[in-house]
């Protein structure tokens, strides 16, 4: 019976990663890779610098953080609005790191505008983690924003300050503020190494900070993350995520130690095929199981025995029932913006299976065998799916292909830029570029969309912003897999 029920796997994985679409092109990797990246600049918040690409931009929010007496100007806007939440700004910060860090090798020229990508990030939260014991972690009301259809650079919302501190805790915001720093002391350790040890030592001071005074941001501030950014699964996987960049980072025995007496405790084992802004888990054991694929670290076992059925849940065929395929391929999980799961779950696949080749190792499930090239196999299909190997023949990442999403739900691509409509636009006055049916006038090269459903159809429409918003967290993990493949792209 066992070898009967292993047939309906074995052809699914056959179809999805074997069967060549009737739709597949080619790609260039390394054109999407620089698009990829050149995406950031689209979103950056504050003075923009002298070598900005995107044109149409130009200077916004230059005094965030003055209604708190601090400088909060710099950053990403997270998505197609004009907030910045700490949260998912944090994380996209510490997956471009983490980007660099596994795949910076292969990223050839792009990879000194990846750095700057991570730079643009880290400025931003050394401001708002300045003050000891408070990290400013939004800035912006996301009603009052939510409410207008304008360009950043009209900008005449609220743009309140939030913060959390001793009386009003957020260790999940402040881990993975910790994490991000911390990923981000190794990009620089040779490229800047005082910048470096700037980094580590705030991450060392916001992680004790998250530590000490634990609690979930969205309960200290409810009214203003949720339900944009609220913690929905807790701020106890933040604290191992942020003590693992730390252990990575600093090599202190003390992190280890937490890590261990911690394991158990901060749940380190749950829901391990989720990985994002919110859920840490799958990304926790991966890179601790490094260490122990390496030889070095048999204390971190039980993380590699969760990482290995992290590999299994999301196996064509075999997966976990939150996790489906649709007919065209992609990989498929509950709720909007489908592929930031795409993008995060095919990183953590790809740099498993390059951990596990060096240690010449294979993920046993059941009676199939997760080798690493399987796992590059459908790291590879997601991607490729993304750039245009789809039922609807259409790129997802915008400016990439012949045929992408022209009507992103995002307010400055879609609102006519400085330069062409010098004049201020109002907070209703841009409602009519929303609702309006023609393809947006600036081009946000490089911003993939939230994307297609289970059925693989696609509404380019801004009104749908679940599938048609572009965001951080979607790009970040796909500098790093565009990084591999544009060194490999005659890999199959």
């Amino acid at each position: 019976m066992a070898r009967k029920s292993l047939i309906f796997p074995v052809i699914l994985l056959a179809v999805l990663l074997f069967s060549p679409p009737i739709y597949s092109a080619g790609h260039d990797y390394r054109d999407a890779l620089r698009k990829s990246i050149l995406f950031f600049e689209g979103q950056r918040s504050g003075k923009l610098p002298p070598d900005q690409r995107l044109k149409w931009r130009r200077d916004s929010a230059l005094r965030d953080g003055s209604s708190a007496g601090v400088d909060l100007s710099g950053g990403y806007y997270d998505a197609g609005d004009n907030i910045k939440f700490g949260f998912p700004m944090a994380f996209t910060t510490t997956m471009l790191s983490w980007s660099i860090i596994d795949f910076g090798k292969t990223m050839g020229p792009e990879l000194k505008n990846a750095v700057k990508a991570v730079k643009w990030g880290t400025d931003y939260l050394l401001k708002a983690t300045a003050i000891p014991g408070v990290v400013f972690v939004q800035v912006g009301d996301a009603y009052s924003d939510h409410n207008c259809w304008e360009r950043p650079e009209d900008m005449d919302t609220l743009r309140t300050v939030y913060k959390i501190d001793r009386a009003h805790p957020g260790s999940d915001v402040a881990g993975e503020t910790a994490a991000a720093l911390a990923a981000a002391s190794i990009v620089f350790r040779k490229r800047d190494p005082s910048y470096s040890r700037l980094l580590l030592d705030r991450a060392t001071k916001v992680f004790a900070f998250a530590n000490r005074y634990r609690g979930a941001y969205s309960n200290s501030l409810y009214h203003a993350v949720c339900p944009f950014y609220c913690d929905f699964n807790g701020y106890q996987d933040e604290l191992l995520w942020g003590a693992a960049w730390l252990h990575k980072a600093s090599r202190k025995r003390a992190y280890r130690e937490f890590i261990v007496k911690n394991e158990v405790i901060l749940k380190a084992g749950d829901t391990i095929n989720e990985f994002g802004w919110d859920n840490k888990h799958a990304g926790i054991n991966v890179l601790i199981s490094k260490e122990v694929l390496m030889g070095k670290a048999e204390y971190f076992e039980s993380f590699k025995q969760n990482a290995d059925g992290f590999i299994c849940s999301i196996l064509p065929g075999i997966s976990h029932p939150q996790v489906q395929y649709s007919r065209g391929g992609l990989l498929v999980k509950t709720g909007g913006s489908n592929m930031q799961h795409v993008t995060s779950l095919s990183f953590l696949l790809l740099a498993y299976s390059n951990y596990l080749s060096h240690a010449k190792k294979v993920v046993p499930c059941g009676e199939l065998t997760a080798s690493p090239s399987l796992l590059r196999q459908i790291a590879k299909r997601q991607v490729d799916y993304i750039l245009g190997d789809n039922p609807m023949g259409l790129s997802y990442m915008v400016g990439y292909g012949q045929k992408f999403p022209r009507r992103i739900h995002h307010r400055g691509s879609s609102v006519p830029s400085v330069s062409a409509h010098p004049s201020h636009i109002g907070c209703k006055e841009g409602s009519r570029y929303f609702l309006s049916p023609n393809p947006n006038p600036n081009l946000l090269v490089g911003a993939v969309v939230g994307g297609p459903n289970v059925t693989d159809a696609f509404p380019d429409s801004r009104p749908y912003f679940q599938q048609s918003e572009p965001t951080t967290y979607i790009n970040a993990p796909l500098v790093g897999l565009l990084g591999y493949f544009s060194a490999h792209s005659s890999w199959r």
